[in-house]
């Protein structure tokens, strides 16, 4: 277990991979333990999970005792559907507030924006961390796979809500699956606002990709997964390798992990 310094954030996101029957060797059950082991080896402040289905969350919920999580399930805005839930070390932060809002022309409505696929939610919260009572704001998100539009909109209407409810100018950290490389339109804009803290990686590094599929035979060639912030000093940034006893990846994304200093 990792102890952090007292003005140091660790802030993981996560694409855990939804509990579908039909992985096969690669379904939840299996994979679950070293899920939750990760985390607790790592002992994070933050972790932006995408993909998260009720069953699954209930477990973490249960192995992590140290974390509480906010975050509603995208289909009823209750517990139907995948959740993007923020898990946090309660012994560390204190939540202030909290609520979802859909990536959609209309966000306090349950509802499928612009061309997306599906329903695809953001939900975020306030903390102030308990040892420097500084206050900063998450936002976690997973954009949809299909509609182009969609994820543009996405983008910039993340982008607004940040704007409109930071009026004191805390940091912000946003954690997502984008399902965009970083040459597309929608990562340029939060690119352009924010730091993404693996953008100097070199496209050709062995840790550049986040996307396996479970492909034992691949490291993941793109990058889908970010951290990005704004008002922190990034101390170290890297995707982790995480695969189960049995050789199989722990996921079918790898964790994005960085250390952030409140000391900016």
């Amino acid at each position: 277990m990792n102890f952090p310094l007292k003005n140091e954030l660790t802030v993981i996101s996560y694409n855990i991979r939804y509990d579908n029957p039909n992985d096969g060797e690669n379904q939840w059950k299996y994979r679950k333990e070293r899920v939750a082991s990760y985390i607790k080896e790592i002992s994070p402040d933050i972790i932006g999970m995408q993909e998260v289905l009720e069953p699954q969350l209930v477990f973490l919920d249960v192995s992590l005792k140290e974390f509480s999580f906010v975050g509603v399930g995208r289909e009823d805005g209750k517990t139907k559907g995948e959740y993007s839930p923020i898990l946090y070390n309660s012994n560390r932060l204190t939540l202030l507030q909290t609520d979802t809002f859909w990536l959609s022309e209309t966000p306090t409505v349950i509802s499928v924006g612009w061309d997306a696929a599906l329903e695809r939610i953001c939900t975020y919260a306030q903390f102030e961390h308990k040892e420097t009572e500084q206050k900063f704001w998450v936002f976690n998100t997973h954009f949809d796979h299909i509609g182009e539009l969609a994820r543009i909109q996405s983008a910039k209407l993340i982008h607004q809500k940040i704007k409109m409810l930071n009026m004191n100018n805390f940091p912000v950290i946003i954690t997502g699956d984008f399902n965009l490389t970083p040459d597309t339109a929608p990562i340029k804009i939060l690119q352009n606002a924010y730091i993404d803290v693996m953008q100097k990686t070199p496209t050709n590094a062995n840790n550049y990709g986040t996307f396996t599929g479970f492909d034992k035979l691949s490291n993941g060639e793109d990058r889908i997964d970010y951290i990005f912030q704004k008002g922190l000093k990034t101390i170290k940034s890297t995707h982790i390798w995480l695969k189960t006893i049995s050789g199989g990846w722990a996921s079918d994304h790898h964790p994005v992990q960085a250390i952030f200093s409140f000391n900016y």
